[in-house]
């Protein structure tokens, strides 16, 4: 982390597929994401209603891709920091810009990866038991 540059977070919605999967990786979040793949990583960008990046100056060390109505629900779907940079309330601070982008009448829902289901509790986030999915297919 740079010593005088604090962490700048900002909407980023032309966020390349390139800078996009570079974060995937260097957080892990690229073992459960088909980072191999720019041209999907791009629709999930486009397609994407929030974006939020944390930054280190100019280097790119933080990024969550949210879907939402803006009225009622947000599910944040992609939450990553770089290793490098993890232990920093990073990650807190991109759900909160997350939550504040979607509106105060949404409610924010993720799906933790297996690793980081203790983290999520330790910052105010409430467990929900009752989730339910369909495989992908492809």
């Amino acid at each position: 982390m740079s010593a005088d540059v604090p962490i700048t977070y900002s909407q980023e919605p032309e966020l390349s597929a390139e800078d996009f999967q570079a974060i995937l990786n260097s957080s892990t979040l690229g073992n459960a994401r088909p980072a191999e793949d720019l041209a999907r990583l791009d629709k999930m960008l486009r397609n994407a209603d929030i974006v939020v990046t944390a930054r280190d100056g100019g280097k790119l060390v933080g990024v969550s891709r949210a879907i939402t109505d803006f009225a009622f629900c947000c599910y944040l779907s992609d939450l990553g920091v770089d290793v490098a940079y993890q232990h920093q309330g990073i990650g807190k601070c991109l759900i909160a810009e997350t939550h504040k982008a979607a509106g105060p009448g949404c409610r924010l829902f993720l799906i933790a990866a297996p690793e980081a289901e203790t983290y999520y509790p330790k910052i105010g986030m409430d467990h929900e038991p009752r989730c339910f999915s369909l495989p992908r297919e492809g």
